[in-house]
């Protein structure tokens, strides 16, 4: 039996720029809402999940019709969550970690995360990279950044500015776009891993990934989602669907 691709897609109530980010409400549909339709509408996808551990979340996601599932309140990463929802089901092999916060997803790029983990036999996980040109956010260890080899394969991701450019003017700069497709087996191995050293000194779960020898397949996007991260993040969103 071919085995289902699924978007799961974590929603916690509490964040500490922004609480209850999920349930807020833009053209009277909750930001949670945004991001299952895009999810719903993306080519080569089975099911949608949103994996929670908040009531309130679960209920708004009921009402507007959502795949939703409860998950434990321990968990440390969007990425454990996952796997707890990925594990009750055996007829899911592929999965797509999708923020709920990213409302302006574009469905091409959720395509090819999609692409880059079923199609490609030797990639454990694949994610999305857009290459950066402002020379602030190069130097900005909030935005991640990646280096990858000639086959697309990533060699690292850090908060420094990667690669070092010494030859001013010679290097391009990618910065990383957070959402992942996985093969499940890879998905359960990486979230039963222990963390890395790498992925301690940087923050970046990805990194534990990498330093156990899994290969992380990267495509290049042009445009740039924004996440919503801060209620002023949120009233753009909302006067630009407002109008």
């Amino acid at each position: 039996m071919e085995k289902q691709t699924a978007i799961i897609i974590p929603a916690r109530y509490g964040s500490s720029r922004l609480e209850g980010k999920p349930l807020l409400k833009a053209n009277d549909k909750p930001i949670i809402q945004w991001v299952w339709e895009k999810a719903s509408s993306s080519k080569g996808i089975d099911r949608v999940i949103v994996a929670t551990d908040d009531e309130r979340i679960f209920n708004a996601c009921k009402e507007f019709g959502a795949e939703v599932e409860m998950t434990s309140s321990e968990h440390k990463s969007g990425s454990d969550r996952i796997a707890e929802v990925a594990a009750r089901h055996p007829e899911i092999g592929f999965i797509i970690n999708l923020q709920g916060d990213e409302p302006l997803i574009e469905q091409a790029n959720i395509e090819l995360v999609r692409k880059g983990v079923v199609e490609d036999e030797s990639a454990d996980i694949s994610t999305l990279v857009r290459e950066i040109k402002d020379e602030d956010e190069v130097n900005n260890p909030n935005l991640v950044k990646c280096v990858f080899d000639v086959n697309g394969y990533a060699m690292y991701f850090s908060r420094s500015k990667i690669p070092y450019d010494r030859n001013v003017g010679k290097s391009k700069f990618y910065g990383h776009l957070g959402i992942y497709g996985y093969k499940k087996e890879a998905l359960f191995k990486m979230t039963k891993l222990p963390q890395a050293p790498y992925e301690m000194a940087e923050s970046l779960e990805q990194l534990r990934a990498l330093q156990n020898g899994m290969k992380i397949k990267v495509a290049v996007v042009e445009n740039i989602p924004v996440g919503i991260d801060t209620q002023e993040d949120f009233e753009k969103f909302k006067a630009m669907v407002e109008g």
